[in-house]
């Protein structure tokens, strides 16, 4: 039986041979991650009303990252109380380095064929590495706790295929965008979304991470990519292991839902209009919009190699007058290396503003959310009404590349005039 890699996976955590889409099964959990907006203050009362503890505290993660670095007193009153819990439960804890999407996977805890669920919607990440992962929320998440498994229903699988390669200045956040603009936010069906094809297989695991995590604002439940040997190269190289990944594969016959075919080459650097991610068009096509704040920020868009690309076009220049350009670097890791590497300085020199490794005004929290009439580009995956601050602000989606070269314009931008000799390292 030609079966998908979300069925394979899921069969396994099921203890099955085989399943079948649309079958409602009940999985072994390998993984579980929380965070603190989440995390403990909403599952724990729910565990002492169950009167249970963790089944297995070793396969729990518990990150903080919504309330860092703790500037108004509930944040700070949250960040006690997550850190409390994590000595008292003995769960892997990681503490204000990052946001939970990229810190899970920097922790090696990650391995293709696993069954992980997160406290988060943008959990599909994981997907990037060939595990099936996908969000909950609290109150399934703490059966989760207290059991170890979720009921699932079987998906059927939306594979999405690239052809060719991407061009310079065009990014996995530009595929993103399109796909927004192309299927619609509800183009993922709650089912298993697939990535595949040439111009996939040669990105590497963060623009990978960044197709997996906007799966949500697909509507899938799940983000996979096939794992291979851009996948083990990574795990190795932050202390993981990748385990058996050979066979985690879609059959060539396979029964899908629908198969998608787009041509990399083709595809141009995107912007999404406010207040959807569904809004977005080629960048060339786009009105003339002056922009007050730029932001690169968010698991999806302040990665090292965000972080490299956007300096790449901010280097030697200086912001346009008036643009407020902020720089929240997805982890301390990525900006440890970042800064090593000179590329922090860059933004420095640039005249930007480094915030912290949280997930920040992406999710509407911290003491730098727009102000009211403001209009911004952002590399975040989200440009909700009100979601990054007053309801009057106007978001603009774009990679870190656009939002860079929109920071030097002071009005939405093409950022490939910025980069030369076309080379997209």
């Amino acid at each position: 039986m030609a079966t998908t890699l979300a069925q394979k996976i899921i069969a396994r955590a099921a203890g099955r041979e085989t399943v079948t889409p649309g079958e409602v099964v009940t999985v072994a959990v390998d993984l579980a991650m929380i965070h603190d907006s989440g995390g403990p203050r909403r599952v724990e009362p729910i565990l002492k009303d169950l009167g249970v503890g963790l089944w297995d505290a070793s396969k729990v993660v518990l990150i903080s990252d919504h309330f860092v670095p703790g500037d108004t007193d509930e944040g700070a009153r949250i960040l006690d109380l997550t850190r409390a819990w994590a000595a008292e439960r003995k769960v892997a804890f990681y503490d204000g380095i990052g946001i939970c999407h990229v810190v899970l996977p920097e922790s090696g805890r990650l391995k293709p064929g696993q069954l992980v669920v997160g406290g988060d919607s943008h959990s599909p990440t994981g997907g990037a590495f060939g595990a099936y992962m996908f969000g909950i929320g609290a109150t399934e998440m703490a059966g989760v706790l207290a059991t170890g498994e979720i009921w699932l229903k079987v998906p059927e699988t939306i594979l999405i295929e690239w052809t060719n390669r991407l061009s310079s200045g065009v990014l996995a956040k530009d595929i993103m965008l399109a796909l927004c603009g192309k299927l619609g936010m509800d183009g993922g069906r709650y089912q298993a979304v697939q990535y595949t094809g040439e111009a996939i297989a040669a990105l590497s695991m963060q623009e990978r991470m960044t197709l997996s995590n906007m799966a949500a604002e697909l509507g899938g439940q799940a983000g996979l990519i096939e794992p291979d040997e851009t996948t083990a190269a990574f795990l190795a190289s932050v202390g993981g292991d990748a385990g058996d990944w050979q066979g985690l594969k879609t059959d060539a016959d396979a029964p899908l839902m629908a198969h998608h075919v787009f041509d990399a080459a083709t595809l141009a650097p995107q912007v999404a209009a406010p207040h959807s991610p569904a809004n977005a068009a080629p960048v060339t096509e786009i009105e003339e919009t002056e922009i007050s704040v730029a932001y690169i920020g968010a698991c999806t868009g302040a990665k090292y190699e965000d972080l490299k690309g956007a300096a790449r076009i901010l280097k030697g220049r200086k912001l346009a007058s008036g643009v407020d350009l902020m720089v929240a670097p997805s982890s301390r890791r990525d900006q440890d290396r970042a800064a090593e590497e000179g590329i922090m300085a860059v933004f420095e020199e640039a005249g930007a503003r480094i915030l912290p490794n949280a997930c920040g005004i992406c999710a509407g929290y911290g003491t730098a959310r727009l102000g009211e009439n403001v209009t911004a580009i952002s590399s975040t995956a989200r440009n909700f009404k009100g979601r990054m601050g007053a309801n009057s602000s106007q978001v603009w989606l774009g990679s870190p590349l656009t939002v860079a070269a929109s920071a030097i314009t002071g009005r939405i931008s093409d950022p490939r005039p910025f980069l030369e000799g076309g080379s997209r390292s």
